[in-house]
């Protein structure tokens, strides 16, 4: 029977950011066996870590969040290792989950995968229609192959596969690490630091032209459930908002949210990414109800308060 109780599910990446979250979705909605299994434990590039964690916990669901991912300065520094750890952790974990018969593969790709020059708003029609964004190229390539091995598992094996292109997300708990971190989290760090300090300005990459588009955490892992208790097609979804901002635009609020009264230096020496980000949400409400809730602002709101109560713990 299939019910939250009948299941053994596995979230790859379930301590990280969203990962923590789609837990809690799913145990909200009554799922009780839930593994979240760490990397220093079972390292998903191996493929006997994998098979220790299935003899284990014999799952019959598995989402796949688990990535190797930063900014555009992670991504310029290690384009291999991006490509490589993403590529073999997905292509192994699909293939001894098919060979374990696991009842469903729920595979998180991500909107690096679209082309450099995509029209918006990005319709999933259009992931093949050109190379993605030259930083992010190997990291979006290496997610968007369990697409590729999704669809051809389905066709020759009737593997019950899905593939989702979450946003960007943003919201308490992100990674504000300047190392690795995307450009929310690294904005607000930015203000603040400035701010505590009383520093008379920061720097922002790039000229602030580009646009994006940003899904709060909870309402990522709301959309990702959703798919995984109703959706059955072979076609990929995006899971997104729906609107975009340009960084300059980001920037205004976030000093504003945050009161640092300094001055922006604009380092146009540096890559602005992909120029424009925003996804066409129509699929997702079609063929699973999801439409995301959370106010832009007020998302910011919580991220930045959460960000200045932990640099008092």
């Amino acid at each position: 029977m299939n019910t939250p109780e009948s299941h053994s599910i596995i979230v790859t990446g379930g301590a990280g950011f969203l990962g923590s979250r789609v837990v809690e979705r799913l145990k909200t909605k009554g799922y009780k066996h839930i593994v979240a299994p760490r990397s220093k434990e079972h390292d998903l590039r191996h493929e006997e870590a994998i098979r220790r964690l299935f003899d284990a916990t014999k799952p019959t669901m598995i989402f796949h969040l688990a990535a190797v991912v930063g900014g555009i300065g992670a991504n310029r520094e290690n384009p291999g290792k991006f490509f490589y750890d993403n590529a073999i952790m997905g292509i192994q974990l699909m293939e001894l989950a098919r060979q374990y018969g696991v009842w469903k593969f729920i595979a998180i790709g991500t909107i690096c995968a679209y082309p450099k020059m995509t029209p918006v708003p990005f319709s999933e029609d259009e992931l093949w229609n050109g190379y993605p964004e030259e930083t992010n190229a190997p990291y979006g390539l290496a997610k968007k192959m369990m697409l590729v091995q999704s669809q051809s598992y389905r066709k020759q094996y009737g593997f019950n596969s899905i593939f989702l292109l979450p946003v960007n997300l943003y919201g308490p708990g992100d990674n504000f690490n300047p190392a690795s971190s995307h450009v929310i989290p690294a904005l607000i760090k930015k203000c603040v630091d400035a701010k505590r300090a009383n520093a008379p300005e920061i720097v922002v990459w790039g000229d602030g032209s580009a646009t994006r588009e940003f899904l709060y955490v909870d309402d990522a892992a709301e959309g990702i459930v959703a798919a995984a208790e109703k959706y059955e097609g072979d076609e990929p979804v995006n899971i997104g908002a729906g609107f975009e901002i340009s960084i300059k635009e980001l920037v205004t609020l976030i000093i504003k949210l945050t009161g640092y009264t300094g001055k922006i230096v604009w380092d146009s020496t540096k890559p602005n990414g992909q120029p424009r980000r925003m996804l066409d949400t129509h699929r997702a409400y079609e063929k699973f109800g999801f439409r995301a809730k959370t106010d832009f602002e007020k998302g910011l709101r919580e991220t930045i308060r959460w960000y200045d109560e932990s640099l008092n713990t």
